[in-house]
């Protein structure tokens, strides 16, 4: 196990680190960095010091997770969710949902052509199987359907 984080310094330098490789939700960082620091207090006056300097930034940190889950074929539903999961507040993650603003059923037809081609399901298990793919994409139930009957008509 990780050694505990009793000092002011270490806590800073510990979450210099994690933001060194990505960005993290406040709420990651608490979670991260609390179990490494039993002094809770520390830990809210140092993370409320990094949000004033504009090191973490929920707001920034929703934009580039959803700008990121949306290039990777993700639908909106499923983005909702892991950001809810991440502790973000529902205001923000309408707000980044909204701005990145995508056609979520081209988005759909354009995750399942990758996936599948471009040939039509040839029976109702291989439909039952696409459908299934795109849905726990996070894709809604008309858009994935629309995105399967199109892929065989292009």
């Amino acid at each position: 196990m990780a050694r505990l984080l009793e000092t002011e310094a270490e806590l800073r330098n510990a979450a210099f680190a994690l933001l060194g490789r990505r960005e993290y939700s406040r709420a990651e960082m608490e979670q991260k960095l609390g179990r490494r620091c039993e002094n809770a207090e520390l830990l809210r006056q140092v993370l409320d010091q990094f949000v004033a300097d504009g090191y973490q930034s929920d707001e920034r940190f929703a934009h580039v997770f959803t700008r990121s889950r949306f290039g990777s074929g993700y639908g909106a539903m499923r983005i909702r969710q892991e950001l809810r999961q991440k502790g973000l507040e529902s205001e923000l993650i309408e707000q980044a949902l909204e701005d990145e603003s995508t056609d979520s059923y081209q988005q759909a037809l354009e995750s399942c052509q990758r996936r599948f081609g471009d040939q039509p399901p040839a029976n109702p298990k291989e439909y039952a199987r696409r459908m299934r793919f795109l849905v726990n994409r996070g894709f809604s139930f008309d858009d994935a359907k629309r995105a399967i009957k199109a892929e065989g008509s292009e």
